[in-house]
């Protein structure tokens, strides 16, 4: 007899890997505009430079930029700390670097989900040393009580539990990416 949840995965069908949702889609999808208000208001007459880190960001900074009411620019950067694994090795290597110059512009980082801290510490550092007029952080998530030091995040979308979650652009092994909703990850029954 099988106690685990069934939640659907990206076919509807039920997968005995995914657990309760943490965060419904609407429930996404509200606080998403929301964020697009702040900054609408924050950067008022300038055009940030949103930096997406792939590849967990990408739906976050696609749905983003369209709740921002004003022209912004993209760029993306790879990092990884993770590998295929669903915990963090502890070494933060740059996979795809940016293409445009930061200097004197007003960059927003746009990051899916804050564990360690470690990543983002780095990443910081890394584009700071290149001459941003502003560097701020808009993390869609952020692991309860796993952070070493405050992260220092000018937006955040929603503070989880410290499971390991998949959906909405969080994956394990490149799957579950494309889920509407945030649900945690049991693994393999």
């Amino acid at each position: 007899m099988n106690l685990r949840p069934t939640v659907p995965d990206c076919m509807g069908e039920a997968d005995p890997n995914l657990g309760d949702i943490v965060v419904p889609e609407d429930v996404l999808q509200r606080r998403i505009v929301e964020l697009g208000a702040e900054i609408t208001r924050d950067y008022e007459g300038r055009a940030p430079l949103l930096v997406g880190v792939l590849k967990g960001a990408f739906i976050f900074m696609s749905d983003l930029a369209r709740a921002i009411r004003l022209p912004v620019e993209f760029d993306f950067m790879a990092v990884s700390s993770y590998g295929s694994a669903t915990k963090t090795s502890g070494v933060v290597r740059i996979v795809k670097d940016l293409d445009l110059d930061l200097s004197g512009r007003d960059v927003l980082v746009v990051e899916d989900i804050v564990d360690s801290g470690l990543t983002l510490s780095y990443l910081r550092r890394n584009l700071q040393a290149r001459g941003p007029a502003s560097l701020e952080v808009c993390a869609l998530f952020v692991k309860d009580g796993l952070q070493k030091s405050d992260p220092d995040l000018r937006y955040v979308g929603f503070p989880i539990p410290p499971d390991f979650v998949v959906g909405y652009g969080l994956d394990v092994a490149e799957r579950y990416r494309n889920l509407p909703f945030i649900c945690r990850y049991l693994g393999p029954a």
